[in-house]
């Protein structure tokens, strides 16, 4: 056989083996497939759920939101800590404060808090101020030491132990906030229209008892009083049980206290919002896709007579819901002032290690199509200012003032009645006149 033809028979089996050589010098000589660490996993686990679940999408291309997370996981991450701080710099650039980390210890005290138990600590319930992402106050807890030391609601905090609340964080400055019975905390504060100020606030146990209730009582008229400082877990039951013993007491008209109320659990707000609703819509959720959900109330309710209710600059998120949805459906009178305005709903997911993570997945309107979102709602009738300082009180002004509105629509009915009796009983005596002629 001529050479040439034998070398061009062997030319397809050398170039077989150039190849596997080829390849298996890749496998053996290529750097290797890095896996991600915990670290690195966390920080990918929380971008996964924002780039998911976070209502402003178009957010998103604003904040380049990819190259944010490639950012993160380009950064050394050994240590959990490393890790929190990764997320937390992929989270800034979206602004809003209300998607965020919880590390494990604040994520524990968040829950505790929404299953009504007790805190340790100064009692702030806070927010951020949209316009300057200052972090102010939304309402002290009844009974704290915030309570105590006159600290109101809309008061600015400038600095806690020297540190930048608005450099913190809300989670971070409520960590600090936070601590060990008989420890102190030095802040710095501003109250609405006022100087700032400098309080030493005494941390201690508070007992958030979320519902409280009494009758009220005069020569004329008795009435239920109803005070919900937070919506937890427990509270549509224990809201059931007091409108169950306050309706076995005879009580004509109910004034229902939502003031200082920051909100909680929304299931919790709707659940209560069907004590007073039939067959009504409560709220309609707005997710990243346009897609409106109306939500309406059950058929059955616990309480049908006649309302009033409080409200101020405390009351806010789920407790302006159900504000809201008895102002919009004519089921409550609402007096006092102005509400604090958070229309936004979070989802809080677990993460992997056992911190979690609060993204803004929908914004919500009253039923009547009201967006509340830095707006809050106008009562239909504003009480006068200053406001009380120790809300739910015997002394509590605004209780007294809602209690005079109360009984003066309670006459007013009783009138109407008495005016329509007379007027049947007229007619009535007419027809048989008529009759007997």
């Amino acid at each position: 056989m001529p050479k040439t033809v034998k070398s061009r028979r062997q030319l397809p089996q050398k170039l077989l083996v150039a190849l596997l050589c080829i390849v298996f010098c890749g496998l053996f000589f290529s750097p290797p497939v890095l896996a991600l660490n915990d670290g690195q996993a966390l920080v990918l686990e929380s971008w996964k759920l924002v780039n998911e679940g976070y209502l402003n999408k178009s957010r998103f291309e604003e904040v380049q939101w990819r190259r944010l997370r490639q950012k993160a996981l380009e950064e050394p991450i050994t240590t959990s800590e490393e890790a929190y701080s990764a997320i937390e710099s992929m989270l800034l650039p979206l602004g809003d404060p209300y998607t965020r980390l919880l590390r494990p210890d604040d994520y524990t005290a968040m829950k505790a808090s929404n299953l009504g138990s007790e805190i340790n600590g100064v009692g702030l319930q806070l927010g951020s101020r949209s316009e300057d992402g200052e972090i102010v106050v939304i309402a002290p807890l009844e009974g704290s030491p915030a309570a105590d030391a006159g600290i109101l609601s809309g008061t600015t905090l400038l600095s806690v132990n020297g540190e930048s609340p608005k450099s913190l964080g809300l989670e971070a400055t409520a960590a600090r906030l936070r601590g060990e019975t008989g420890s102190q905390v030095l802040v710095l504060i501003k109250p609405p229209n006022g100087e700032p100020e400098e309080i030493v606030l005494e941390r201690r146990s508070v007992d958030l008892r979320p519902v409280r209730t009494r009758r009220l009582r005069n020569e004329s008229h008795t009435l239920g009083y109803l005070r919900i400082t937070q919506f937890s877990e427990g509270v549509p039951e224990q809201v059931n049980e007091a409108l169950q013993e306050l309706s076995e007491k005879g009580i004509e008209g109910l004034v229902l206290d939502l003031r200082n109320n920051s909100g909680g659990l929304v299931s919790s707000g709707l659940a209560v919002a069907d004590a007073f609703l039939s067959d009504k819509p409560i709220v309609e959720t707005k997710n990243r896709e346009g897609i409106n959900d109306a939500i309406p109330s059950n058929k059955e309710t616990l309480y049908e007579g006649p309302m009033v209710t409080l409200v101020n600059g405390g009351t806010a998120s789920a407790s302006e819901i159900l504000a809201g949805a008895l102002q919009d459906n004519e089921r409550s009178t609402l007096v006092g002032s102005k509400t604090f305005g958070k229309g936004l709903i979070q989802s809080l997911t677990t993460l992997s290690d056992g911190s979690g993570l609060a993204v803004t997945v929908a914004s919500y309107l009253t039923p009547s199509g009201r967006d509340i979102q830095n707006l809050g709602i106008e009562p239909d009738r504003t009480l006068d200012l200053p406001e009380p300082l120790n809300p739910g009180s015997t002394d509590d002004r605004w209780i007294q003032d809602a209690e005079i509105l109360m009984e003066a629509n309670l006459d007013r009915k009783l009138l109407e009645d008495n005016t329509n009796q007379e007027k049947i009983s007229s007619e009535i005596e007419e027809e048989i006149d008529l009759t007997i002629n």
